[in-house]
């Protein structure tokens, strides 16, 4: 039965355009083909790079850190409130008024200190700044040296410069070895990514990266199968372009270095916006939707490698509306706010609640009021893709 599955699944016509089969794309005579059976080999790989992330991230990134006078705020403890603590794991981490109220009555405290037990206990379940460094210094790293290993590998080849090439006599293209590595390395670091994503700092957009992930690891598998690896490393390389930028811009801003991280985050959303919402569509869009089909017609691996292409463009456009939202709040405060996607840190006396029994409004002033804002400020970090 598996065998049978495993012969449907792999027809030629599935993965290669018409009039072409396996056969062709078979090694001989010293040359070497793209065969799906390699991608296993990302599997061992990404295991590897997430023992080198943990080693990075406790050996190099946390120093580093320490260096720069990354620290964690203090956080108060909450005193044991098992009816609180029940509410807050099996309901929800913000009652309403009315529940706090209640939850307030049953445990024998006023309504204000209900709703700072709250405050503190959100608080500790938290990630702290040093782990939001540490994460974005591993990820420096790899998009860092991802681009230049990119650049290096494909600086030389015509398809870099002219997307047309990349169909030139397809899909018999040899595999060369510098593109094989260059390209499983970069498979295995977001099936990685996928691995970690339960551990890592989670933000608004959580679903958002899942699909993300899942849209790539798929998106890079389909086009090895149907040896689509030209195409496909120039939107690995279009990619890695922002994304180092923009963890840059983390981890100056994690360090308090405010003018390299406003710098950075204006340079990655006019980089951001050139190679992912200009070039992608202009130039890698149009090849594969127009120019691939030259002598050739459409295949079930074409529409699904132009169709997670178009949801990845999708995301894109999630990810810029965030970016502008982000960028009018740095044109009007001069200077960079909190990412939208991540919860801030939250003081004991948060505006909007009660003190002292008197409702406090926005504008309501207070002695801990520039420091609390000082805090969101500082706590946060810039937009991320």
């Amino acid at each position: 039965m598996l065998s049978g599955l495993n012969a449907w699944l792999w027809q030629d016509r599935f993965w290669l355009p018409s009039n072409h089969t396996w056969a062709q794309l078979e090694d001989k005579d010293g040359l070497v083909f793209a065969h799906p059976g390699h991608m296993l080999a990302a599997l061992p790989l990404a295991l590897a790079l997430v023992a080198l992330r943990m080693a990075f991230e406790r050996f190099v990134a946390l120093p580093l850190g320490r260096w720069l006078g990354v620290r964690d705020p203090t956080r108060r403890q909450v005193k044991p409130q098992p009816t609180l603590e029940r509410y807050f794991f099996k309901t929800g981490r913000r009652p309403q008024e009315a529940q706090m109220a209640v939850l307030a009555a049953q445990c024998g405290l006023t309504l204000r200190q209900t709703q700072r037990w709250f405050r503190r206990r959100r608080n500790l379940d938290r990630p702290h700044l040093s782990k939001k460094f540490c994460e974005a210094s591993w990820r420096l790293a790899f998009y860092l040296c991802s681009f230049v290993g990119g650049v290096c590998v494909l600086y030389h080849k015509p398809w870099l410069w002219t997307p047309a090439v990349c169909w030139d006599n397809y899909p018999i293209q040899v595999l060369e070895p510098s593109l094989y590595w260059w390209y499983l390395l970069e498979l295995s670091f977001y099936v990685s990514l996928l691995i970690t994503l339960p551990f890592d700092t989670k933000r608004k957009d959580f679903k958002e990266q899942v699909a993300h992930h899942f849209v790539t690891i798929t998106l890079m598998a389909t086009s090895y199968c149907s040896n689509l690896l030209r195409v496909g490393c120039l939107v690995l390389l279009l990619h890695d372009a922002a994304d180092f930028l923009l963890e840059a811009c983390k981890v100056f801003n994690y360090a308090r270095w405010s003018l390299a991280c406003n710098t950075l985050f204006v340079l990655f959303s006019f980089v951001f916006f050139y190679t992912r919402l200009v070039l992608l569509p202009t130039q890698i869009l149009y090849t594969t939707y127009y120019e691939s089909l030259r002598g050739s017609s459409p295949f079930p691996g074409y529409y699904l490698f132009n169709g997670l292409l178009m949801v990845l463009q999708l995301l894109h456009l999630y990810w810029f509306s965030l970016i502008l939202r982000m960028l009018y709040s740095f044109l009007k405060k001069g200077q960079m706010g909190k990412d939208i996607r991540s919860d801030a840190e939250e003081s004991d006396s948060s505006d909007g609640e009660l003190r002292n029994g008197v409702a406090r409004g926005p504008g309501a002033a207070s002695a801990d009021g520039p420091r609390s804002r000082a805090a969101r400020l500082t706590n946060g970090h810039v937009a991320a893709t």
